[in-house]
């Protein structure tokens, strides 16, 4: 038997705050709340859902996971983002594949990627 992906999940401190962040970034709604604990953010057209869950502990360190997201337009992308409350962190380049590594409210990082001019 194999497994299959089910959600990508976020440690964090405040997870209805941080679903403010996440449901504007991504377009979605919150589609489950236990009791602003454990909050599932679920795509509108159906994809892979995001769960924020709430954890006693502060981030430290570097993610060791991360999201990475793509889209046509990385630059009006990140200041979209950024606008919304995250803040970048550094950009990168490879030949074909460009991206910038941003990080949440709450210091979650995550990428967002479009192939290289």
């Amino acid at each position: 038997m194999a497994i299959r992906m089910g959600m990508i999940t976020i440690d964090c401190a405040n997870p209805r705050g941080l679903a403010e962040f996440w449901t504007a970034a991504l377009g979605t709604e919150v589609a489950q709340d236990y009791e602003g604990e454990f909050l599932i953010l679920a795509p509108a057209g159906g994809g892979l859902p995001l769960a924020l869950q709430r954890v006693p502990e502060p981030r430290a360190g570097k993610n060791r996971v991360h999201v990475d997201f793509g889209t046509d337009n990385r630059a009006e992308e990140v200041r979209r983002l950024v606008g919304l409350g995250a803040k970048e962190v550094e950009e990168h380049e490879v030949p074909g594949l460009a991206w910038t590594v941003l990080v949440d409210p709450e210091g979650n990082e995550f990428c967002v990627s479009a192939q290289a001019q």
